[in-house]
């Protein structure tokens, strides 16, 4: 029970701090909205009113509602993910980017993406989470 009890405070701790990083740091560039450039980095405001690489476009209601069911069946599921460091990491930062771009479908109504690499589109940290976490999950499953 201890066992349990320590990687739900893991799983808590990576969800909590993930939507924190993600929400200041959208924060920060809806006030500054700054235009920084390197040669393989770009920081600048962007509004997103659909989902990765552009796609629907428009439908905050739809991606909203999906974001939702997202975060709904991680939690809902918890029991289900084991009882390891790396799953239990690997699905917070799930959570916690799901719940991040949530929060702007549903005050915003658009998600705030600022990182933008040139090669692939525009994106945030919660975006970043929830690409780590699959990946990673992947990897996991995968391996077992």
């Amino acid at each position: 029970m201890v066992k349990a009890k320590k990687y739900l405070i893991v799983f808590l701790a990576v969800s909590i701090l993930t939507v924190l990083l993600d929400q200041l740091s959208k924060y920060a560039i809806n006030k500054v909205w700054p235009e920084w450039s390197l040669r393989f980095l770009s920081i600048h405001f962007v509004r997103n009113t659909g989902a990765g690489f552009g796609i629907l476009k428009g439908q905050m209601g739809i991606l909203a509602f999906v974001s939702a069911l997202a975060a709904l069946a991680v939690i809902f599921f918890y029991k289900k993910i084991p009882q390891e460091k790396i799953p239990q990491i690997l699905f917070g930062l799930f959570l916690g980017g799901v719940v991040g771009n949530l929060i702007d479908r549903t005050l915003r109504g658009y998600v705030i993406d600022f990182i933008d690499l040139a090669f692939w589109p525009v994106f945030n940290i919660a975006d970043l989470a929830i690409s780590i976490s699959v990946i990673g999950l992947v990897l996991y499953y995968w391996r077992k």
